[in-house]
């Protein structure tokens, strides 16, 4: 089968499209004919060796958490799945022809295999770090980079609980923002005081990584309230910084049922073939995404 993997850390240019063999499902796990992939931040902070703690690998790797595709191996003592079921979740090694997965749902009605490999680790994301932020019905939820697919998640998630959101984005992308339920500014020279004419933030979310944690800080008035998926040296301003996952299986049934009730939508911002792993890590990078990018096998 055809694999994305990189045998030393480092940029785009050590992703390779290599001949492998195919994994199979053990105890436990499910083994998918991989139809997309989801291309999320976490892919390429591994590829580069950033956060090992909590995702430890061996070189040579392949990549990639989140895929949608068809079920065709079902491991000892699974049940209530059966080869043939189109499914959406999480696994290891999903930019290639076939993966194993660890957690999976049935996808949603309507939903293409394009747009669900865009869900699992987004969603479950977003719930966590919600729930980390211990912000609740009727309080205001800071989001900084709030246009990618975790902010466009926490959005919509945070609208249907009753929680407002006050979103900071690119200029191009405010009226998505507002689309999504959110009060919306931009970032830049200026944003706290443009911030703080929408509202008060009782929490807030650092979704970019571009150094604003003081300023988050300042903003909700407790470190305690802040948290963090994108900058490393979070813990330094008493920040929580989120890398690890919580439960998978909980995270997609809720996305399940989102999804199915009209509530969850996240747009894919752009495609790529397997050969093009590099330049969606490259696009990933450089932000400024409106939704979600995937590859399609």
């Amino acid at each position: 089968m055809k694999k994305v993997s990189f045998a030393e850390f480092g940029g785009p240019d050590v992703l390779e499209l290599v001949d492998a063999e195919e994994p199979h499902a053990g105890p436990g796990l499910i083994r998918i004919a991989v139809r997309a992939a989801g291309v999320n931040p976490v892919d390429w902070r591994v590829r580069e060796g950033q956060v090992l703690k909590a995702h430890p690998l061996e070189l040579p790797s392949g990549v990639g958490l989140d895929a949608a595709g068809v079920v065709d191996e079902v491991g000892e003592g699974v049940e209530g799945i059966a080869v043939g079921d189109p499914v959406f979740g999480e696994g290891a090694s999903t930019y290639a022809e076939f993966a194993v997965l660890s957690a999976w749902a049935l996808m949603p009605e309507g939903l293409s295999f394009e747009e669900a490999a865009g869900y699992p680790s987004v969603v479950e994301t977003a719930l966590r770090v919600i729930g980390q932020t211990g912000v609740e019905p009727g309080q205001t939820l800071l989001v900084s980079g709030a246009s990618g697919g975790v902010g466009s998640a926490v959005l919509q998630i945070a609208r249907e609980r009753g929680i407002t959101v006050i979103g900071t984005a690119g200029a191009a992308n405010l009226d998505y923002l507002r689309d999504l339920g959110a009060l919306a500014t931009t970032y830049g020279e200026g944003w706290v005081e443009r911030v703080r004419r929408l509202g008060r933030p009782d929490a807030a979310l650092d979704l970019a990584g571009s150094g604003v944690i003081p300023e988050l800080v300042e903003l909700t008035g407790d470190p305690g309230r802040v948290v963090s998926i994108a900058d490393l040296g979070a813990p330094d301003h008493g920040v929580l910084f989120s890398g690890t996952a919580g439960s998978v299986p909980d995270a997609l049934a809720e996305a399940r049922d989102l999804i199915e009730r009209g509530k969850l939508h996240i747009p894919v911002a752009k495609s790529y073939t397997l050969a093009e792993a590099a330049a969606a890590h490259i696009d990933s990078q450089a932000g400024h995404t409106r939704g979600r990018r995937v590859i399609l096998v």
